[in-house]
């Protein structure tokens, strides 16, 4: 077995590896990871699509639960992931250690939380998240599994996000893939094979989201040179909640409003019906699929950004962002174009026998395809600003998506343009988003450079 890598060895590899070499080496387990959630979230989509449209529509209502759920893990995972990356880069591994332990331990505390509150008040909360008469039951009997999941399912994506920041992507691959066939494996089982319907492709995800976070913490546990959450690092001292925060903040913003974007979605889709809702559930899930491999070569972008930023190697993070850019533009352009000519095929997958979700849901991912590839620029752009500790311009780009541009698009594009409008809120609220992000990046270069000529 070849030895674990000692840290000198790994800052000299995140500092002086070429750009184009470590980055694909880095974001391949991280692509892989993205790509394995995304699937196994689709195929609750799928499965459960096979019962009917309400149904279908009921995993698009939960989706805003889901969020929430990522919102804590991500913004303090990220949050301590991007200072802990700094740290590393500075040599500093007690301050690393204090974020790690902190924001493990403080993610457990607020899934726990959440649970809680969204278990005894299920009813009402399904209802809030835009499930209509028909879509309820089905959001209620889903909803109520993923809440009692949130504690352990929210500290995986803390570690899930520790590991790739200290570049062992590799290892959070393990967890996450393994929970993500076996949930693949087991929605057919459980919802078919099991007759447990909705319930089953919710219990199939809590149980495979248990065995990811089993493996991860035994990753976590027995690696060496990673970090490892414990007690007596813990603490409520203000300047690590303000560190982690500060770089969780565009997180927090994202996945945020994200879930409010998702709700307004689901209340504007439901004056449709309940085929307008599922049809722009299973959109939303195609999109986040496509997606979901763009954000994970950027996450093996953003350690080694973190790594060079703090190490004063301002040249390196440019070069690797520009690298980054242009991989992803490509991609992107590819998807978009395969995307656009087989959408009505791929809504037929989903819901063959509803004519109307296959004739809403079609147009609004080619319009949606129209604007994909600009999505290399939004991305990385936030991924630049965010690594490098850019709070406030980061979280701007962060929120442009689902939150500044898209919530004012939803609540009034459907009032004008009803149906269409719909469709158009999320590809409007891109091309807005990408314009603001080019203009924030434009300055953010510029101090980089003036940076890397003033290091010398």
């Amino acid at each position: 077995m070849k030895p674990a890598m000692s840290y000198e060895e790994k800052y000299k590899m995140m500092t002086e590896t070429p750009v184009n070499r470590l980055i694909p080496r880095l974001a391949v387990p991280t692509i892989i990871s993205m790509l394995i959630t995304s699937i196994y979230n689709m195929a609750d989509t799928f499965f459960v699509s096979q019962l009917n449209t309400s149904a279908s529509g009921a995993v698009g209502v939960n989706f805003s639960i889901m969020a929430m759920i990522q919102a804590i893990g991500f913004t303090l995972g990220m949050g301590s992931g991007n200072y802990m990356s700094r740290m590393l880069g500075q040599k500093d591994g007690e301050k690393a250690q204090r974020a790690c332990s902190t924001a493990v331990y403080t993610a457990f505390v607020f899934g726990l939380i959440l649970a809680a509150a969204g278990i005894f008040s299920i009813d009402s909360l399904v209802r809030i998240l835009g499930a209509t008469e028909t879509i309820a039951p089905y959001a209620r009997d889903y909803g109520k599994y993923i809440l009692f999941a949130a504690p352990y399912m929210t500290v995986s994506f803390v570690f899930n996000n520790h590991l790739r920041s200290q570049g062992n992507a590799a290892l959070s691959m393990i967890g996450i893939t393994t929970g993500g066939v076996l949930n693949v494996i087991l929605d057919p089982i459980l919802i078919f094979g099991f007759d447990m319907g909705i319930s089953g492709a919710a219990i199939a995800t809590i149980i495979s989201q248990f065995v990811s976070f089993v493996i991860l913490l035994a990753l976590v546990v027995r690696s060496e040179n990673v970090l490892k959450p414990h007690p007596k690092y813990f603490t409520f001292k203000g300047w690590v909640y303000w560190e982690i925060l500060t770089a969780g903040l565009p997180t927090l913003g994202r996945q945020g409003l994200a879930s409010a974007a998702s709700v307004l979605l689901n209340v504007a889709a439901s004056r449709f019906g309940d085929p307008a809702v599922a049809a722009m559930s299973i959109v939303t899930r195609i999109m986040m699929f496509i997606n979901s491999a763009l954000i994970g070569f950027g996450q093996g972008f953003q350690p080694v950004c973190g790594f060079n930023f703090g190490a004063k190697k301002y040249g390196r993070v440019l070069e690797a962002y520009y690298f980054c850019r242009k991989v992803a533009f490509v991609f992107l352009l590819v998807m978009a174009v395969i995307m656009f000519a087989a959408s009505t095929g791929i809504m037929r997958l989903f819901r063959r026998e509803d004519a109307e979700v296959i004739r809403i849901g079609s147009l609004a991912l080619k319009l949606q395809c129209a604007l994909l590839p600009v999505q290399a620029f939004t991305i990385m752009g936030n991924m630049l600003t965010q690594s490098i500790g850019y709070s406030f311009r980061a979280t701007l780009t962060a929120i442009g998506k689902q939150g500044l541009f898209f919530i004012p698009a939803i609540l009034a594009l459907p009032g004008y343009l009803d149906e269409l409008g719909l469709q158009l809120a999320q590809p409007v609220a891109d091309l807005l988003t990408f314009i603001m992000t080019q203009i924030i990046v434009v300055f953010v270069v510029k101090e980089l450079r003036q940076l890397e000529v003033a290091a010398g």
